[in-house]
């Protein structure tokens, strides 16, 4: 690799990477669903190369609009380019402004294109023996390269001198003009030669140095060694006036008359607070948090920043209204009794627990804070080994006094991801009642598809500020202490702020919700009231089967081992299956396997949804997936689970998350609850070790075919309605109508097409898809399904009208009004924007499904709290979610009494135009009852 000196004079072809960044991903918008993702990556790009090089000197250059004098030249030039996309359009101004405000020149010259003003200031420092630095993309950029100018393209990590060009390309950097005028370029639409390609262009400069050449001397053409030779020299001459255009259209001018000098392109300081700003709107949330830390840390440019606020520092940001001027740290009685008037007085106050763990059923208190108002908050230290710091009020007279707090309706509570404080207060016999909000169910359910609704994240978006992190005040990694073993003074200063930005959060989101439809019903009628329903069943936990489950990982071990035997037979060699380089060479080089997709550098992919299209018609890829998948089973299930049984109940216990799918699902961790496979006994087995305590049965009581239900109510199919008002078979049913028979004389075959039309439907599945799926031809499968939408119409309608209503709106609604954003609905890129209708037919189903079980949640707990309706305590305990599913505990003498209610409950649960049918089984564990 060339060796670069240091602070070499940097030229930044902007238009080459704002279109790259654009199109490469990750795509990504803001919380409004504007689209940020070329923004950012040319902005990483720019901090990339500033960190790297710490240059004095840079610009980063512009197309101007509007056409150039190439376009004089040849009307057609760029013609066939199709207009820029307005997702990327719209992009252009605010990155533009980052940059201006990252203090690096920018610039843009109207008539000429970026590369000629990139060329000309290259020359002119190249004249005066300064080392350029071109960071492109553009392979037409590698004429400039001379003993000088060096290329960089920071997308590949690539850097190119003269050497580099002639290896990359095949010929010298002044070869490039020419190599480019012969071969034409489509995409800027230069004629060139007809019929030359890149390897003919490349065996004509080989062998004739020049156009010009070429031009002297045609008939030398014909003795060169390539297909096509002898007929070359007419072609060369009766496209004389085509050749030259193309070199002309090709050469990046180099005297573009411009009002600077590469020494006027200083760097200068940058502009923090518009910086901030805009990474604030962009939600770019890494860089922001460095800026605000920055901000903090920067008394050189205004001298020393005290505790209580830096607002009037002139080299800090002065942008949030968090402070920590009226942050109280309580260790006496007195200030205690004061604060606790001020919590009753209070319409509403946020509070936060700081612990010795994260797991909720090892956590210990170790303080608690309290915010009334923005900037006033408390904390009060418990149990905290600071020896050095002042005494400590008993934890247990704390508690006491606090009780009737946390125990009432009044004072309302708010929180941040209340349920673990939820469970920390019943670890200390405290019932927590009242909660009004949550500030990260509150962000997730005004944008479920952003991706973190954290309180770092959240602060930094909403108030600007970068709150204290735990690893300032505990450190990281192996030296990492306690939350007891920090400082009083220092826990004080963090978990105080922590209530403030809570609360501060919470009068910032509340207001917002409440503007938005129907998303004020689902937080406070869904996700805060099955809040402390969660923190139940997961206090409840699921008892296991340990040694069940140690004997079926010896048996997955031996048939691993047996599947490893049979892939080295198949591929002559043994080998490591879970190797992805070692798996390309033996499917794609020694086994000669069609290549279906490539990764992002190009080489062919070995991914999930490959190795299920080759395991079709070959064996090898089918064994790679059977040991993908029962490793995963063994490492995930049956050696992990017997390790994460508490040592106090005997019982394995679950965490619940709500704000992490888009759709409203919960998700579940420690385990996983949610991704035990159910389709093949391996997963079926796993089932079987989650068992009833004795004198209890399992029962597991499901949505028939929700999604399905959710469907026939949206569409209005007239036909589906029917179906399911008459209890038929759906699946039959469609097979009845799409292959035509009497609904007594589908066949098994047809019911499984039926089936697989109906769900793919709801998953915006393609004929391509449904053919793959079911291993037919594409045309028979798009008949199937035109013949389906022929006899469901309702399906079609509504499949079309919500792709119009996402377009227009930006989002779907379920039936309760959840809301999922769809950014790239109306993207110019077609894959991306497929995607996002096919995300726009399947949320309002998967979304509606997850709320209704959630309803069915709160009304079963609702009904086994009601007096009467439980003969003894202890009789039910839901135990476990799972997608459409709910997991029950019941006495086993009065199992029948209790299931025929719960069914009930949860067929009321909601009223749509389909009934909803839920189904019970009972055994002695998951599998049995499921």
């Amino acid at each position: 690799m060339p060796s670069i000196p240091d602070q070499p004079f940097i030229l930044v072809d902007g238009s080459s990477y704002l279109f790259r960044a654009y199109y490469a991903p990750p795509h990504l918008t803001n919380s409004a669903g504007e689209p940020t993702g070329a923004i950012y990556g040319v902005v990483n790009m720019l901090r990339s190369l500033l960190k790297q090089y710490n240059p004095t000197h840079m610009a980063v250059v512009f197309d101007a609009k509007g056409d150039t004098f190439r376009n004089d030249l040849y009307e057609a030039y760029k013609a066939n380019r199709p207009p820029m996309p307005d997702d990327l359009r719209s992009q252009i101004e605010p990155l533009h402004q980052i940059i201006r405000a990252m203090g690096l020149p920018l610039i843009s010259v109207e008539g000429v294109e970026a590369d000629d003003v990139i060329g000309t200031l290259a020359m002119q420092a190249s004249r005066e023996g300064r080392t350029t630095l071109i960071s492109t993309g553009d392979k037409d950029m590698a004429q400039l390269v001379d003993e000088h100018v060096i290329l960089i393209n920071t997308m590949t990590n690539t850097i190119l001198d003269e050497a580099g060009v002639l290896e990359k390309y095949g010929v010298r950097p002044d070869q490039i003009i020419d190599y480019l005028a012969l071969m034409g370029d489509s995409s800027d639409n230069i004629p060139g030669l007809p019929g030359v390609g890149e390897k003919t262009a490349l065996a004509m400069l080989q062998g004739m140095e020049s156009i010009d050449a070429m031009l002297e001397n045609p008939d030398k053409i014909s003795a060169l060694s390539f297909r096509g030779a002898k007929t070359m020299p007419a072609k060369v001459a009766e496209n004389k006036e085509i050749l030259l255009l193309s070199k002309e259209l090709a050469t990046i001018k180099l005297d573009v008359a411009l009002e600077f000098t590469p020494d006027q392109l200083t760097l200068s300081e940058p502009d923090d607070q518009r910086l901030a700003e805009l990474y604030k709107t962009c939600e770019f949330r890494r860089w922001l948090s460095e800026l605000l830390e920055k901000g903090e840390k920067a008394p050189e440019h205004g001298g020393d920043v005290s505790e209580e606020g830096n607002e009037g520092a002139s080299g800090s940001l002065d942008f949030g209204s968090v402070s920590h001027g009226d942050y109280v740290t309580i260790t006496d009685k007195e200030t205690l009794k004061a604060w606790i008037k001020k919590l009753e007085d209070a319409e509403y106050y946020a509070f936060d627990t700081e612990t010795t763990s994260l797991d909720y059923m090892q956590a210990d208190l170790v303080g608690i804070s309290f915010a009334v108002a923005p900037g006033q908050a408390a904390y009060i230290p418990l149990t905290h080994h600071d020896l050095d710091g002042p005494k400590q009020l008993d934890r247990a007279w704390v508690l006491e006094q606090l009780t009737p707090l946390f125990t009432d309706d009044t004072p309302k509570k708010i929180g941040q991801n209340l349920k673990y404080d939820l469970h920390v207060l019943r670890n200390q016999g405290i019932r927590l009642r009242g909660i009004f909000n949550d500030t990260m169910l509150n962000s997730y359910v005004l944008n479920s598809t952003s991706s973190r609704h954290d309180m770092d994240t959240l602060s930094l978006q909403y108030l600007g500020h970068k709150p204290i992190s735990f690893a300032e005040v505990a450190g990281k990694g192996a030296k990492q202490k306690r939350f007891d073993e920090v400082s009083i003074a220092e826990a004080s200063r963090y978990a105080a702020e922590d209530a403030d930005v809570t609360l501060q959060l919470h009068e910032i989101l509340w207001p917002k919700v409440l503007k938005e439809g129907k998303l004020p019903e689902v937080l406070r009628e869904l996700e805060i009231p099955i809040l402390p329903i969660l923190a139940m069943m997961e206090r409840r936990g699921v008892l296991i089967d340990s040694k069940l489950l140690g004997e079926q990982s010896k048996e997955i071990t031996k048939e691993l081992a047996e599947i490893e035997k049979k892939a080295y037979e198949i591929a002559g060699q043994p080998f490591n299956l879970n190797s992805t380089k070692q798996l390309q060479t033996i499917l794609y080089e020694d086994l000669g396997l069609p290549v279906k997709k490539k990764t992002p550098k190009g080489a062919p992919s070995t991914a999930e949804e490959v190795l299920q299209e080759l395991a079709l018609d070959y064996p090898l890829p089918e064994l790679i997936l059977r040991h993908r998948g029962l490793a995963k089973l063994k490492s995930t299930y049956t050696d992990k689970l017997p390790r994460m049984v508490n040592a106090d109940t005997g019982r394995i216990h679950t965490s619940y998350h709500q704000a992490v799918t888009a759709t409203g699902r919960l998700s579940s961790t420690d385990p996983n609850l949610q991704n035990i496979p159910i389709r093949n006994e391996a997963g079926r087995r796993v089932r079987k070790a989650f068992i009833a305590p004795p004198g209890y049965k399992i029962v597991a009581i499901d949505y028939s075919q929700i999604e399905l239900r959710i469907m026939a109510h949206l569409s209005q199919s007239k036909g589906l309605l029917e179906a399911f008002a008459r209890g038929r078979d759906i699946h039959k049913a469609t097979a009845a109508e799409v292959f035509g028979v009497p609904l007594e004389q589908v066949s098994g075959e047809q019911r499984r097409s039926a089936k697989a039309v109906n769900f793919g439907l709801i998953y915006g599945m393609s004929a391509f898809g449904l053919a793959r799926q079911l291993n037919i031809g594409q045309k028979d499968a798009q008949h199937y399904m035109n013949v389906y939408f022929e006899r469901f119409p309702g399906v079609q309608d509504y499949m079309d009208r919500t792709r119009k209503q996402a377009a227009e709106a930006g989002y779907v609604e379920t039936i309760f009004g959840r809301r999922l954003y769809l950014p790239e609905i109306n993207a110019r890129n077609v894959p991306r924007r497929k995607a996002a209708e096919r995300a726009a037919i399947n949320a309002p189903m998967q979304g509606s499904a997850a709320d209704i079980i959630k309803k069915a949640m709160l009304d079963v707990a609702d009904w086994l709290k009601a007096p009467g309706n439980i003969k003894e305590d202890g009789d039910v305990y839901m135990t476990m979610q799972v997608h459409d599913e709910l997991v029950f505990e019941i006495r086993e003498d009065r199992v029948d009494h209790y299931v025929k209610a719960l069914v009930e409950v949860m067929e009321q649960a909601v009223t749509i135009d389909v009934p909803l049918i839920a189904e019970a089984g009972v055994g002695d564990n998951w599998d049995e009852a499921h």
